[in-house]
């Protein structure tokens, strides 16, 4: 939740009303929903404006009091790499395609970005940062996990970020800790940002090494406010869909007080990774795509560099605040128009 003043401070809109600014108090909290809004044939719709939206919490109907479009503010982005070796032989085509969408998305005096890679262990790369050198230096330090074997035995990340002994613990064989990726995200990074946030995580969707469950991956992400953007990139070849229920083999790259929840009890169960990943976006009002050969994956970040830059932004004050999760239902009035936002909030 935001207070009123952070709100209007965000959308550009608090000094339209420093005038009348001490007629509310700040105290008061304000839900915002980011939104996108397409047509049948997949076309982003630009033009609704706050009569267009309906909105309900826990199916009751709520008064939209702030409304924005989010075209050019800030935005808080995290790259979450999937490095196991179910990745190995499509990890360069990831790489590169990042390193794109961070020359065409990146703007230096606006957005911040960091860097996450995951197999066995979770490591930050990149704490936040605007530098676009920075941040390609950290995707060029992305290695084939069969390579990375082979420098295991340095320090890992300690706290504050700054990424030290890279190559700790990476055998990418011994497991994939993708929810424990989504928890750091969350957790340590993003729940003490404000603003729109966003995550793009790069995995086949199979989880056989986290400690956290997929329940609470998406809830620290609800709490956090992040949109996550899920992209399948499978090498079927590679690996079978078949995952581990349990606890991650170690931690690397955790940022100093970072605690993960109790470890799962162990068992192997079968992983349908597009699931996962569709549950995943959907939960938290992102979007879901898939690597093929008519949708590469540089087409896929070009869709997720428009949606970003044309969101819109609904604020209300609930009519009935309280603790606990809360279910959130927006709608538009024009016909053939399918709303994607997310599904609740935590207060």
């Amino acid at each position: 939740m935001l207070s009123r003043r952070d709100f209007l401070y965000l959308t550009g809109t608090l000094p339209l009303l420093r005038g009348q600014d001490t007629q509310f108090s700040t105290s008061v909290n304000v839900v915002n929903v980011l939104a996108t809004v397409r047509d049948k044939q997949g076309k982003i719709i630009h033009d609704l404006v706050q009569d267009d939206f309906t909105l309900q919490e826990d199916g009751r109907a709520q008064s939209i009091r702030y409304f924005s479009q989010q075209s050019d503010l800030p935005l808080t982005l995290g790259l979450l790499i999937d490095t196991s070796g179910s990745q190995t032989r499509v990890l360069d085509r990831e790489r590169n395609a990042s390193l794109e969408f961070i020359q065409h998305v990146l703007r230096e005096d606006k957005d911040k970005t960091f860097v996450i890679h995951f197999d066995r262990e979770v490591e930050l790369l990149q704490d936040l940062t605007s530098s676009r050198k920075d941040l390609e230096s950290a995707l060029r330090d992305l290695e084939r996990p069969q390579l990375n074997r082979r420098t295991s035995g340095s320090t890992p990340t300690g706290g504050g970020g700054t990424p030290q002994g890279r190559g700790q613990g990476r055998g990418g064989f011994g497991g994939t800790a993708l929810y424990d990726s989504l928890f750091l995200a969350g957790d340590e990074i993003l729940k003490k940002q404000q603003g729109r946030k966003a995550v793009i995580l790069l995995s086949d969707g199979v989880d056989n090494g986290s400690k956290t469950s997929l329940t609470s991956a998406i809830e620290t992400s609800q709490r956090a406010d992040m949109l996550v953007y899920s992209i399948r990139f499978a090498d079927d070849n590679n690996r079978g869909p078949v995952g581990f229920g349990g606890p991650g083999l170690g931690r690397g790259g955790r940022r100093g007080g970072g605690r993960f929840p109790q470890p799962q009890t162990q068992r192997r169960v079968p992983v349908d990774g597009k699931k996962i990943l569709e549950r995943i976006s959907q939960e938290t009002g992102g979007a879901y795509f898939e690597v093929t050969s008519k949708m590469p994956l540089d087409k896929i970040y070009d869709q997720i560099e428009e949606e970003l830059r044309n969101q819109y932004n609904l604020g209300y004050t609930p009519d009935k605040p309280g603790g606990g999760y809360h279910k959130v239902l927006v709608t538009v009035k024009r016909k053939n128009l399918t709303v994607r936002a997310r599904d609740g909030y935590y207060s």
